[in-house]
């Protein structure tokens, strides 16, 4: 029994610290204040399997592992389901921290906003390098909260794999869906953690029946837990079938012993174990021919002979095919099942090379890399995150941003350790790099290594056939696809303390733009005030409070308004005459318009021209012409909001010679706004997908009061001993539920938000909100 006992310790040997310039050393916590102050703190890396003693890692090996050696996966899941404290655990258990970190406390790596340690959430995405077992792993924490989707979209974009986080109480719920809808948009294969198997009410069964009916995947059962809820203390590995035990009096959960099921000591748990192997077996068979037929060949006798590697090879086929997803289970906070987590990231996800980006054959071995994310630091200036496709990045590189067509110098070339940074020589394809000196990239830019790469590339993709784009910008097809930004559906005015500090207030939400795109900033032409617009209550006050601390500023927000839009029911036609003489020039221009309803839903309008046109007058005017309509357009005759779902067609444009092409825009855009005040208007407000888990008792209550928010309510599902409430509500009548709802539930339901669709308010609610806004009311 003993020879097959062994104890599994996560052990890593320490290499000498190499030392670079500027090396930001860790935060060093409570447990290190009795080092002697001038004991200097280097970063110590794991050693690669097989060396032994003080043999020291080559600096490139340490900078620039294997390509083959490389995971760059992402952490996503619902909010409060347990990633930041997951990553955590990652992150001790790979060297990279010296103690554990709790998101109660407030002091974990990946949370260091002041904002995220407050409220207990992730709010920006935090990108941190480590190493686990000779791989090199570049993992990025990613909100949960609706109001943040965009920091997960531009993160998936680069990412080669994700771990999908569960709460094993709770299963699929609404956020999970959607960063599961933004992983299959990019393709990227993933692996489950049910976490919270310590929790009260975890179901295993449970937790996996719901990713086969909600995400419509196929689980693959690597794991089964030993024990539930406040029995849980352990897992078996399927694959080997070997149980995992974590030493109860260990604080860290770095001892844990792997032994075989034998049938002497466990005869239930090997029956279980072997039937959940060999179901494995035949699933992987079904998905993966190779596999199939290797099973049958040499296997179909007995399933117990198969090697683990040869079912950890198809395993890895099927995930990188996206064909099944496999599922592990474990406790984060209470440090059980974190190691084989690692392990299946290394084995079962794909490295940079296994993924298939077409546009690589284009730019051979060139520089090509993808800015995914901006952060302004106060002594470093801006900060972006890179991911590099192809060609090395160096620091007082000279790079080519195709998207801004500009030419700028890298400065620095640092590796991301969430706000800690080691400064590197150089970095290759797979790499997540962070770069120093570039003021004018921004999230979604293409970077090459000069113009002439750029062009190549566009050249070689026109030959190959394999061009999407427009015919006449050879730039534009070798674009990396950016990020798409959701419209805001919220809006405040902000103003600064005083007229003094506007400059100052500009420059802060120019900055705060450049990190988050979802966060928009106009003028309202008709105050002169500064409007912000967000995704929602809480994205607005977290850019409020950063304002606030990252720039000291004591800015003011006005009411919270909600983004409303506007349409016309009718078609009609209007004509205009612009008649101005400037000088010794007479600009005359007459138009006449036509402005219909439309049935597809369109954010800008459709511009049509009758064949009484031109062709010679609208090759010089159609610019002048489009810019008009658009900026009538943004603003409708009820309420001010933009007008969607038009169709503006033009009937005739007689110009007299001379006139300006400022002069056609500005009749052109006056005759459109002439015919959207003739119509009959219709406001439209932004209708919510909202779900509430809320206890049976409180049911009641919780519906009644949606009744009153004019909620749509589509169906009740239980989800173990809770009710949730699926429906849709107006935006307008959702401001401030979450105060609301923890009255009523005295604390205990939670809700999600997502951004639905507009729909036309009925006439009574449309002239209530006219009155009020006129002031009526």
């Amino acid at each position: 029994m003993l020879s097959n006992l062994r104890i599994c310790a996560v052990s890593h040997q320490t290499i000498s610290s190499v030392h670079i310039n500027n090396i930001c050393c860790y935060k060093v916590r409570a447990s290190l204040k009795r080092l002697k102050p001038h004991v200097p703190l280097g970063r110590n890396y794991s050693s690669l399997p097989g060396l032994i003693g003080n043999d020291i890692k080559s600096l490139h090996s340490i900078i620039n592992p294997p390509i083959a050696k490389i995971r760059n996966i992402g952490i996503m899941a619902h909010i409060d389901a347990g990633k930041t404290t997951t990553t955590e655990r990652i992150l001790y258990y790979s060297g990279y921290t010296r103690s554990l970190g709790d998101v109660d406390d407030g002091d974990t790596v990946t949370d260091f906003m002041a904002q995220e340690r407050e409220r207990g959430i992730t709010i920006q995405s935090a990108a941190v390098t480590f190493d686990w077992k000779g791989y090199r792993v570049n993992l990025i924490d990613t909100p949960g909260h609706v109001d943040f989707t965009l920091e997960v979209e531009r993160c998936l974009r680069v990412l080669d794999g994700a771990v999908a986080i569960f709460d094993a109480s709770a299963g699929v719920e609404a956020q999970t869906l959607t960063v599961w809808r933004q992983a299959d948009k990019h393709n990227i294969p993933r692996i489950c953690f049910l976490n919270k198997m310590d929790k009260t009410g975890a179901s295993f069964k449970y937790a996996v029946e719901s990713i086969r009916e909600k995400l419509k995947a196929k689980p693959l059962l690597l794991q089964l837990p030993i024990g539930e809820a406040k029995t849980f203390k352990g897992v078996v590995d399927v694959v080997t079938k070997e149980k995992l035990l974590w030493n109860s009096n260990s604080n860290d959960g770095k001892d844990f012993e792997r032994k075989p099921l034998l049938e002497i000591s466990d005869p239930e748990l090997l029956k279980e174990t072997t039937e959940a192997r060999n179901a494995l077996i035949e699933q992987v068979a079904d998905l993966d021919d190779e596999f199939a037929d290797l099973v049958l060949e040499e296997f179909s006798e007995n399933f117990d002979l198969l090697p683990a590697e040869k079912l950890q090879t198809a395993i890895h086929r099927v995930t990188l095919a996206q064909t099944a997803v496999p599922v592990l289970c474990g406790s984060a906070l209470k440090n059980k099942g974190i190691q084989p987590l690692l392990d299946a990231v290394t084995v079962y996800l794909p490295s940079p090379e296994e993924r298939n980006y077409e546009f690589l054959q284009w730019y051979k071995d060139d520089l090509c890399a993808l800015a995914f994310k901006v952060l302004h630091d106060k002594q470093r200036g801006p900060l972006v995150f890179m991911r590099i496709y192809s060609g090395t990045i160096k620091p007082q590189l000279a790079i080519h941003n195709v998207n801004g067509n500009c030419t700028e110098r890298i400065s620095r070339l640092l590796l991301p350790f969430a706000d800690q940074h080691v400064e590197i020589p150089s970095l290759t394809a797979g790499n997540i790099a962070l770069t120093v000196g570039l003021k004018h990239t921004a999230t979604g830019d293409t970077i090459v290594s000069s113009k002439s790469s750029a062009l190549a590339a566009a050249r070689r993709a026109e030959r190959e056939g394999e061009k999407k784009h427009r015919q006449n910008n050879e730039a534009e097809r070798v674009l990396l696809a950016g990020v798409e930004i959701p419209e805001p559906v919220f809006f405040c005015t902000i103003e600064p303390p005083s007229v003094s500090k506007q400059p100052d207030l500009e420059h802060a939400l120019k900055c705060l733009q450049r990190e988050d795109p979802s966060l928009k900033v106009r003028l309202d032409p008709d105050s002169g005030q500064t409007v912000l617009c967000g995704m929602g209550e809480l994205h607005i006050e977290i850019i409020h409070d950063r304002i606030k601390r990252e720039y000291g500023l004591e800015t003011y927000l006005g009411p919270l308004q909600v983004a409303y839009r506007e349409t016309i029911l009718n078609s009609v036609r209007a004509t205009d005459t612009l008649d101005r003489t400037l000088g010794d020039k007479r600009h005359l221009v007459t138009v006449e318009v036509e402005a219909r309803p439309i049935e597809t839903s369109s954010v800008t309008p459709v511009i049509e021209y009758a064949e009484s046109i031109s062709e010679g007058l609208l090759k010089v005017s159609k610019e002048a012409i489009e810019s008009g309509i658009h900026s009538a357009c943004l603003q409708g005759p009820l309420l001010g909001s933009p007008v969607q779902d038009v169709a503006i067609t033009l009937y005739s444009l007689t110009v007299h010679p001379g006139t300006s092409t400022t002069m056609i825009s500005a009749c052109v855009s006056r005759c459109v706004q002439k015919a959207l005040k003739k119509a009959d208007k219709q406001v439209l407000e932004p209708l919510m997908n909202l779900e509430v888990t809320v206890a049976r008792d409180y049911l009641s209550p919780v519906l009644a009061d949606l009744a009153q928010r004019r909620g749509n309510i589509q169906e009740i599902q239980t989800r173990q001993d809770n009710k949730v409430v699926i429906g849709f509500v107006p935006l307008a009548d959702i401001m401030g539920y979450s105060t609301v709802l923890r009255t009523l539930t005295s604390g205990s339901a939670t809700f999600a938000l997502e951004l639905s669709t507009y729909q036309a308010m009925n006439s009574q609610d449309q002239n209530t909100l006219l009155n009020r806004r006129s002031g009526l009311t």
